[in-house]
């Protein structure tokens, strides 16, 4: 179906899905570009519709999102220009987008289906360029889940869908309504809190991170809220032989990740 109307009832409701609160409502999200449009179409992740621009389908990528879209029985909608740039986040769309439901992943579920050895907990950080490289680093250490615990960024931002180059559909993201239902369920599981903090901790390369963990990441300014102290825990810092006081929180978790990766191999 061809749309070439920026009034049309299908495109108003597109655009408004960028609001966080109607995406929130609605339980749906957009993603756009060649790379996380391809990712959303191989994953089992619902969608609802495939939009794209004429020229966009001609490469052979393009065509191939298209029939792969058709075949997954997504509504098709080729747009014009000028209505996929209002539609992009982007400044330089690739003219494909597409509109996919939410899942609901829980943490009981993730807990019981994955017997999980490490899971990424993520307390407070605001940047969306930040959880996305997260994400991205947790995907590829293997963790088993990220859980995203109340006050953390909006996952489905836009920039955030962005920065996992397509991670997020690799590996179960739970965002978390309570803090303390959350680290109760971690704590009955038998998972130990690993809590990473500029100073004051364990040296991350003495720890021992062989067994079921979560690594606790916090927001850059003030660390994890003080419930997760609460828990069974441990602290863990990264030695900074330099003058820099503090890590970008993507890069510190990366660091944390991979010596939990060279520790189990």
């Amino acid at each position: 179906m061809m749309l070439t109307s920026a009034q049309n009832p299908k495109i108003k409701y597109i655009r408004k899905l960028s609001q966080r609160a109607f995406r929130q409502k609605e339980k749906k999200f957009v993603v756009e570009g060649i790379r996380l449009v391809e990712e959303a179409l191989h994953s089992d992740w619902r969608t609802e519709c495939f939009v794209y621009t004429a020229q966009a389908v001609q490469s052979p990528r393009g065509a191939h999102l298209l029939a792969k879209a058709s075949q997954r029985g997504a509504q098709l909608f080729e747009v014009t220009e000028s209505i996929m740039a209002d539609l992009a986040a982007t400044e330089t769309p690739q003219g494909v987008l597409a509109v996919l439901w939410q899942p609901d992943y829980r943490l009981p579920d993730l807990l019981a289906a994955a017997r999980p050895s490490l899971v990424v907990t993520v307390d407070g950080v605001q940047d969306p360029g930040n959880l996305g490289t997260i994400i991205r680093s947790a995907d590829a250490a293997g963790a088993d889940g990220v859980v995203l615990l109340k006050g953390t960024v909006d996952l489905y931002n836009p920039k955030t869908l962005r920065a996992t180059m397509g991670s997020l559909f690799h590996l179960p993201v739970v965002t978390a309504a309570d803090v303390k239902v959350t680290l109760d369920c971690l704590a009955a599981a038998g998972i130990t809190l690993v809590v990473g903090d500029p100073a004051g901790g364990q040296p991350i390369f003495q720890a021992d991170l062989t067994g079921p963990l979560a690594l606790v990441v916090g927001n850059e300014g003030s660390g994890p809220q003080p419930a997760v102290y609460e828990y069974r825990h441990r602290k863990v810092t990264i030695p900074m032989p330099g003058q820099a006081e503090s890590l970008n929180v993507a890069i510190a978790t990366a660091i944390m990740l991979y010596e939990v990766v060279r520790q189990r191999t």
